[in-house]
């Protein structure tokens, strides 16, 4: 691709009027070079370089305004209190929170070991122990902790007498043979929620 320059603008002992050559490029500099000075194209340059540093610079300093004003209106609330002294408070507030929460776990895990070994569990069984007594008067008491620890009661009534037995129980079960009637009644008592 070729193209003709203007002759008023090239000196005609020098180039004529031979058309210049784009895949050339030292050429057409050199060309450019001797219509306009060297200095002029630095002058340009800078020129353009400061102008596009001069808008950056305002689009900057409008973007940082927008972001101060964002800044100042998110630590100011409508009430007037400033972020900082709302987060140092809130900050204050958790952490005492931490520490009630130690104090309180401290003075409840021994709580709940004694609650656990405590008899929180009662179940009774009425039955009749013999045909010839009217009612169900014989009963069948047990009293377990949350692992299945405590005791059973068993009250035999007969005409004549009246018997108590106590048997201690450990898990569920005991070291004493057990009748049916305080069997079922360990297993009612061990059936209950734990804590």
């Amino acid at each position: 691709m070729s193209c003709h320059l203007p002759l008023c603008l090239v000196d005609k002992e020098k180039i004529g009027t031979k058309s210049c050559d784009f895949k050339q490029p030292g050429k057409y500099l050199a060309i450019l070079v001797g219509i306009i000075p060297l200095y002029w194209w630095a002058i340009c340059v800078l020129t353009v370089i400061i102008f596009t540093v001069l808008i950056l610079t305002i689009l900057l300093y409008r973007r940082m305004k927008r972001f101060q004003a964002s800044y100042i209106s998110l630590q100011t609330f409508l009430n007037g209190q400033q972020m900082d002294v709302l987060l140092d408070e809130y900050v204050n507030k958790v952490a005492q929170l931490e520490r009630n929460y130690e104090k309180s776990n401290d003075r409840l895990t021994p709580i709940e070991h004694k609650l656990r070994a405590s008899i929180d569990r009662a179940e009774i069984l009425r039955f009749r122990a013999f045909e010839d007594v009217g009612s169900d008067l014989s009963f069948a008491v047990a009293f377990l902790n949350q692992e299945g620890n405590g005791l059973v009661l068993s009250s035999i009534h007969s005409r004549e007498e009246a018997r108590i037995y106590a048997k201690p129980i450990n898990g569920g079960q005991s070291i004493y043979s057990l009748s049916d009637e305080e069997k079922e009644v360990i297993l009612k008592a061990m059936i209950g929620q734990k804590i």
